[in-house]
């Protein structure tokens, strides 16, 4: 017989027997017994019988109230009572099914149910806020005590709200549906990380739930690591990738956040000492010092230390490796519970990395064994998923947090592990996950695949015109265009924008974002007039349907701006660069990321216009405003300090030059690594300065070292990969080696021509410089039919007055006078 049930019917037995010995007394005078003894002790009988029974039926109602709270399941991925109806938050009675971790179980004192909760300093607060109603979240580490505090703080205040529990996004939809037409409820959304991105909540939802009549909350938690990685602005500049970045940080910004720490404040280990009576909490108190009593009580730093401890010779170290192949399978973005299969696939790089064989691996049977062993608790290094048939296992967040807080929001996890999770991967959001991370980490390859999957998945559920599949698509096409396979990136994104336009309409948010991501590849491509055109036409629309503030009008205004710079007509590009600045100065204020954008780009737009002192004088008012606003690490922050070095080498400045290049590119090395993008952007930076001052053989090395890995991170026909190996041979005519210079640029002008075709002014820029090592090797007349070619593209592909044409009439004009033709170089 279940033991549960068996407890329960003996309260149930205990109950009815102390009712029949409370009857006695009147039984006994029922039947006119006079005896004093007897009446007496049938007296003391019924005191002692009333306060029992009191208690007894007191705890059987707990036992009912326990074994309605286990009977819970999931209806339409939601938490529902057994009669299939949503429960009110007095219905839920243990705290772990709303993912409150399990606390640990003392030898010495064997109660399963949650310890007595010690009182928070936020208590109050919470309950305030969740009394005026709105998105409440709660911030914290893990086993910070967040998801328990929360729901003491439902508990007390909105006990007769509906819960509603989606177990994952997928059940989101119909959550909010239930909640939209509840009069007052609660949103229950423990890990908020998990509701957030494509498919997941948005700000749209949140005003649906928040505005209007009845009193609807909701109550989400998120770990402090995943708040960092979630509000850390993307370190590119793609459009895709940040407008996905704001929009999970808008969402986030809808929520008012009350912050948890992990360490108890005095006034909350005075409060903990009171209920020492409970002995897992006068446990929890002797190690207040070392570990937070939540912390402590999880089992967090017990776990840790097992894990530790396992890698020795003849321990645990196979059990080690399966629980370190789990916890990069989370940092990697993998969330879902991981099969057993995928981590017993993955864990022998582990082991081997430790010593493999030499550490004498216990079998796997034992490994799993220990893994998956409650320490002291319910809570193991592996948990197994409830479900009868799943073979799938969830490592304890704790040790992913400490994971993420050690190494960093950015550290890699190994390819071959991301390609072997992306073939395991059976939810869309997983492979959403391991995409943006990937990307973030500037591994476009690895990004690529995981979009695809997500792609694949997408179709198989929703079909190829549901907005969702058409987002992947998108995101897809983005890191196409990252990868410098800008053919495949607008192809991809003209199919998108047809399917949009044919299901949602011109005017649609979604239809809007691909036609601007299309110019902005078109833009890429060298088709500059075309991508003119085309960010023309999405900001009328724009204009029209959202307004001249909107934030997708501002950021059209300013990709056309960056557009007219590219075309050479700087001020046109000024005035838009202006205008935007002006609205979102206005709008956001001087310290927005955005506004800090603006003002980045109109000083951009300065120092090509050769206001190089009003474009320094910009570059520093930022800088100055970001050191304070996002700090010295922020990608804004870098990037703008990138713009400034740049303008103080136009400037002649060299020295200051190269040490702004330098710091950044020590930031780029300590938070992204030697081999990410913008690292490598750094490099060569920093390589091109040290070409300018005339320290060829270090501008050389640098520039061989940043080619090499921009070819292996990015591939030899990658966009930055040619821009360096141009730089590169700029640097060898300098040094005189001319030849090595002219087989450079052969190669590169090659490579261009192949793949952008011979407008592309990448293409002219190549004919350019070949031409320039043509004219020094003395072979004047193969310099003059380069540059004539050149300067008959520039005219028309950028027109008589842009700058390329006109540096390139003067070089032309120079090879005109050095063969003796004065006439024809004086015209």
């Amino acid at each position: 017989m279940n033991n549960s049930k068996w407890q329960e019917r003996r309260v149930l037995i205990s109950v009815v027997g102390l009712a029949a010995l409370g009857a006695t007394a009147a039984v006994l005078t029922a039947f006119k017994v006079t005896d004093p003894w007897a009446i007496s002790v049938a007296a003391v009988g019924v005191a002692v019988v009333t306060v029992l029974s009191g208690l007894v039926q007191e705890h059987y109602k707990r036992l009912a109230a326990r074994r309605d709270d286990n009977a819970l399941r999931v209806q339409d991925g939601c938490l529902v009572m057994p009669n299939g109806r949503l429960p009110k938050v007095v219905q839920i009675d243990d705290p772990v099914r709303l993912g409150v971790h399990p606390a640990l179980v003392l030898s010495s004192f064997p109660d399963e149910r949650p310890p007595v909760y010690v009182p928070r300093d936020v208590d109050e607060m919470v309950r305030e806020r969740l009394a005026d109603g709105g998105f409440v979240l709660l911030v914290g580490d893990s086993t910070a005590g967040k998801s328990r505090t929360a729901f003491e703080a439902m508990r007390a205040t909105l006990p007769n709200h509906l819960l509603i529990a989606p177990h994952d996004r997928t059940a989101l939809p119909t959550a909010i549906e239930h909640a939209a037409r509840a009069d007052s409820c609660v949103l229950w959304l423990s890990d908020l990380e998990h509701y957030l991105g494509t498919g997941g909540l948005t700000r749209e939802h949140i005003a649906r739930l928040t505005s209007g009549k009845g009193h609807r909350i909701i109550l989400a938690t998120l770990r402090s690591a995943e708040q960092t990685r979630l509000t850390s602005p993307s370190t590119d500049n793609d459009q895709v990738a940040r407008s996905t970045s704001r929009e999970i940080q808008e969402t986030l910004e809808q929520a008012v956040p009350v912050r948890l720490a992990r360490m108890f404040s005095p006034d909350e280990l005075d409060r903990a000492r009171s209920r020492t009576w409970d002995p897992r909490i006068a446990s929890a108190v002797r190690k207040a010092d070392e570990f937070g009593i939540a912390e402590y009580l999880a089992s967090g730093p017990e776990l840790q230390r097992d894990l530790d401890d396992a890698w020795d010779v003849g321990v645990n170290p196979r059990g080690a490796a399966l629980v370190a192949a789990a916890i990069d399978c989370r940092r990697a973005g993998y969330s879902s519970p991981a099969s057993r299969q995928l981590l017993e696939r993955l864990h022998k790089t582990y082991l081997d990395a430790k010593g493999g064989h030499r550490l004498r691996p216990e079998s796997p049977e034992q490994a799993w064994e220990w893994a998956t062993r409650p320490r002291r608790a319910t809570t193991a290094l592996l948990t197994p998923m409830p479900s009868p048939e799943s073979d799938r296992v969830a490592v304890f967040d704790y040790l992913v947090d400490l994971m993420q807080q050690r190494e960093g929001p950015l550290a890699k996890v190994p390819e071959a592990l991301i390609r072997c999770a992306l073939e395991h991967v059976e939810q869309t959001e997983d492979a959403d996950q391991i995409a943006l991370i990937a990307e973030r980490q500037g591994r476009y390859q690895l990004a690529e695949e995981a979009w695809r999957t997500s792609l694949t998945l997408r179709r198989g559920e929703l079909g190829e015109e549901h907005p969702h599949t058409l987002i992947s698509r998108g995101n897809l096409a983005s890191v196409l265009g990252k990868l410098g396979r800008f053919e495949e990136a607008e192809a991809e994104h003209r199919a998108v924008l047809a399917i949009l336009r044919r299901v949602l309409g011109e005017e649609h948010s979604l239809t809007l974002n691909s036609r601007n991501n299309r110019a902005s590849v078109l833009g890429k491509m060298g088709r500059l007039q075309d991508a003119e055109a085309e960010h023309r036409a999405e900001l009328a629309i724009c204009r029209r349907v959202l307004g001249e503030e909107h934030s997708h009008t501002l950021t059209s205004r300013d990709n056309l701006a960056l557009t007219l710079r590219d075309l050479g007509r700087l001020e046109e590009a000024e005035a838009e660069h202006r205008a935007v600045l002006t609205i979102r100065r206005r709008v956001l204020g001087e310290e927005h990321v955005d506004t800090l954008a603006s003002r980045n780009n109109l000083a951009l737009s300065l120092g090509g216009l050769g206001r190089l002192e009003d474009a320094e004088a910009e570059f520093r008012i930022v800088v100055d405003l970001c050191r304070r606003v996002l700090g010295e690490e922020h990608p804004e922050m870098l990037n703008i300090r990138n713009n400034l070095a740049s303008v103080l080498g136009d400037l002649g400045r060299l020295q200051e030059a190269e040490a702004e290049y330098r710091a950044v590119l020590d930031v780029c090395r300590r938070l992204l690594g030697e081999e990410h993008p913008h690292t490598l952007n750094s490099r060569g930076n920093l390589a091109s300065v040290l070409g300018d001052l005339g320290r060829l053989k270090e501008a050389e090395a640098e520039y061989r070292i940043v080619v090499n890995l921009y070819q292996r991170v990015l591939g030899q026909e990658h966009l930055h990969t040619l821009i360096n190996r141009g730089n590169f041979a700029r640097v060898l005519r300098k040094l005189g080696r001319l030849k090595e210079a002219e087989a450079e640029n052969l190669s590169v002008l090659a490579i261009r021509r192949r793949t952008l075709g011979e407008e592309h002014p990448d293409t002219l820029n190549s004919r350019n410089n070949l031409a320039h090592v043509l004219e020094d090797l003395g072979r004047l007349e193969e310099a003059e039919a380069e540059f004539r070619i050149v300067v008959d593209l520039c005219r028309r592909v950028l027109g008589e007055e842009h700058p390329h044409t006109l540096t390139s009439r003067g070089n032309f004009a120079r090879v005109l006078r050095k063969r003796g033709r004065l006439e024809e170089a004086e015209a």
